[in-house]
């Protein structure tokens, strides 16, 4: 199928998934293969699905303690804003993010977030504030 095809489809659909490999309160980390349905037309990740990878990542590091969230949704850290630059992309594959803790207090969280590619080469370097649900 060529580009211009492929931009005039009216359905669009694709499963991406990733791996949490390290989950701690200040840091996880993620790894996630490049795949046919995460691409662009032009064969490189769709960055959105880039940005989806790298802001759960940062979601699941601002939770920090599970146990900190009520079943109600109390605490959960919901992003306010969301800074991503994108640096590079990649054709095939495993891609890690790994976002850290810049700031933890009461009501504000603020994490970072790179994603790697497999070469070690930075795609995407985000920063993302999150306010603690009430």
């Amino acid at each position: 199928m060529n580009i211009k095809q492929k931009l005039s489809e009216k359905h669009w659909s694709g499963r991406i998934k990733f791996t949490i490999e390290t989950r701690e309160p200040d840091l996880v980390i993620a790894k996630m293969p490049v795949c046919e349905d995460a691409k662009n037309p032009f064969g490189t990740m769709h960055a959105g699905a880039l940005i989806w990878f790298a802001d759960i990542a940062a979601t699941l590091c601002a939770v920090g303690d599970v146990e900190s969230i009520e079943d109600n949704g109390k605490g959960f850290p919901l992003a306010v804003d969301l800074h991503t630059v994108l640096l590079g992309n990649e054709r095939e594959g495993v891609l890690t993010a790994r976002s850290s803790t810049v700031k933890r207090g009461r009501k504000l969280i603020i994490i970072r977030t790179e994603v790697f590619g497999e070469t070690g080469r930075l795609l995407i370097d985000m920063t993302t504030t999150h306010l603690r649900a009430e």
